[in-house]
């Protein structure tokens, strides 16, 4: 029997083929659907958070408060005509006063549409040069209209929200890393194991021939192809979960949501997953097996 059957046999054999199905098949499928849902879920915040700071870097809030109703009026109007001068504003409207009964009605009651009750008046600002100067310099304006105003910046108010993606952000990295990084034991394990139950086998290659690089080469190619299949059987069934997911996401409505829906570069970068861990599978494969056919000789 020449050496190549041989390595042909050795090969089929490397892994534990009992009942037709291969465990580490099942391992990679099952952390590739785990890693790729963690890698959507950090994709998605990450489109989240960037949505984020485009919508506070660009906002502004102008608060009139003044018990007088009349002057309260006139002060909103010369913060208007104020702003509107501004180079760095793009957009100034005053919110709805119904708007902002139905807004404080769940603390308020109907209270909030009593006349008596001094509600302050809202302006939406929308800067066309968003920044920390341009906003230190519409305050300074705001403020010379009228002294019953000040301005308040998004940011201040939502940046638990953002604080608490970058958390998340953090959370799906190392969640994926340490996937990775179980992937790397599972495969030293399996070329261990196999190292042992072929020891005979991997004896005679050695009596023909075989160096230690072409027997690792086998343990390579099974451990490489069954992480890309099992892989690639985790990473379609995770795929088609996040699918579901966003698709329900969609009818929500909302903006900071529809921020974080997947792009087509996060796609394509999650079925790009099963092969990134092949590779990681087979260096570390590689490197198991000629270390430890290294200390036997």
């Amino acid at each position: 029997m020449s050496a190549h059957a041989l390595a042909g046999a050795a090969d089929r054999r490397i892994l534990d083929e009992r009942g037709g199905t291969r465990a580490m098949t099942w391992i990679m499928a099952i952390m590739l659907f785990l890693t790729v849902l963690a890698a959507a879920f950090g994709l998605g915040m990450v489109n989240a958070a960037g949505t984020l700071d485009r919508q506070l870097a660009g906002r502004l809030t102008v608060q009139v408060v003044s018990a007088d109703p009349a002057q309260r009026d006139r002060d909103t109007r010369a913060v208007v005509a104020a702003l509107a001068q501004m180079p760095a504003v793009k957009r100034a409207v005053p919110v709805d006063r119904a708007r902002l009964d139905e807004l404080l009605r769940p603390w308020l009651g109907d209270v909030s549409r009593n006349a008596d009750v001094p509600i302050p008046t809202l302006i939406d600002v929308d800067m066309s040069v968003p920044g920390e100067e341009s906003a230190t310099l519409v305050a300074k304006g705001v403020r010379a209209a009228a002294a019953s105003a000040r301005v308040d910046s998004q940011s201040r108010w939502l940046s638990p929200v953002a604080d608490f993606m970058r958390t998340m952000i953090a959370g799906s990295a190392a969640l994926v890393l340490l996937m990775a990084a179980a992937t790397t034991a599972v495969v030293l394990l399996a070329a261990r194991a196999g190292l042992e139950t072929h020891r005979d086998t991997i004896a005679v290659l050695h009596m023909l021939g075989s160096t230690d690089v072409q027997v690792a080469r086998l343990f390579q190619r099974r451990i490489a192809l069954d992480t890309v299949i099992g892989g690639a059987a985790g990473t379609v069934a995770a795929m088609v979960a996040v699918w579901a997911v966003t698709r329900e996401m969609t009818g929500i409505g909302s903006e900071l949501i529809g921020g974080a829906m997947l792009m087509q570069r996060d796609w394509l970068l999650l079925a790009s997953t099963p092969l990134l861990f092949a590779i990681v599978a087979t260096v570390a494969a590689r490197m198991a097996v000629l270390r430890r056919l290294g200390q036997v000789q």
